[in-house]
């Protein structure tokens, strides 16, 4: 992980400016040039361009920041999968939920087949703030069948995971998809699959921080500022 020093060294702006920008951005439905003229109106003159750089820059580094202070989810697993569309052509972002609503994990996928849900899967289990599922409700997708008994036939899943194929137990994460749905829609779209990689983890994590998923966040609009402030090292 860089130090702070690397990640603002350079910059035009000061790391609270820059901070704010990509929150900003990654909270609310606001285009790259919705930001421009926020910023003009507190005289601060930037191209879109400078604020997409730092978006796709923070995105990431803020979802590896963030996993120390989540709170522990609980071991109902609600997995789905939404479509995202880049360069014109829709992709598919794995995400789940536990049973209350917060968030377990999310991956951006080219395919939607057995391996891909493997794989999510298997980045949820490695997340310290997962447990091992009891359950895993999905939907009808073929794929999540084989993707759980390959892990649980390489023991990297507990034999007693009970899968649930039950779309009606499933509104939960529907809903969850809303939030990022809303997000996205101004974008239009992103240009390649890294950027928009980039950009989601960065999404999902301001709406960790929303639903209060953080170890000692009290889910005001400041303390969200003094958290993210706090995981950057600009404040002690």
């Amino acid at each position: 992980m860089e130090t702070e020093l690397d990640l603002f060294k350079w910059k035009q702006y000061e790391s609270e400016v820059i901070l704010l920008t990509v929150r900003w951005y990654l909270k609310y439905s606001l285009s790259y040039r919705d930001l421009v003229e926020m910023m003009e109106e507190r005289g601060l003159h930037m191209a879109h361009t400078t604020i997409m750089r730092w978006v796709h820059e923070f995105g990431p580094e803020l979802d590896k920041r963030i996993r120390p202070y989540l709170k522990p989810t609980n071991d109902s697993y609600r997995t789905d999968e939404t479509y995202i569309k880049i360069k014109g052509q829709w992709k598919y972002l794995y995400r789940a939920v536990d049973s209350k609503g917060n968030t377990i994990d999310f991956m951006l996928s080219e395919n939607r087949d057995a391996p891909a849900a493997k794989r999510f899967f298997k980045k949820a289990l490695n997340s310290p703030h997962n447990q091992s599922p009891r359950v895993i409700t999905v939907d009808k997708n073929p794929a999540y069948p084989i993707a759980v008994q390959h892990l649980k036939d390489e023991k990297a899943m507990n034999q007693e995971t009970v899968l649930r194929q039950q779309k009606y137990l499933n509104n939960i994460i529907e809903q969850d998809h809303r939030f990022l749905k809303k997000v996205i829609k101004p974008m239009l779209g992103f240009k390649t699959f890294g950027t928009a990689e980039k950009t989601i983890a960065g999404i999902e994590v301001m709406h960790m921080i929303k639903k209060g998923q953080v170890e000692c966040h009290h889910s005001s609009v400041l303390s969200a500022v003094e958290l993210i402030n706090k995981m950057f090292g600009l404040i002690a």
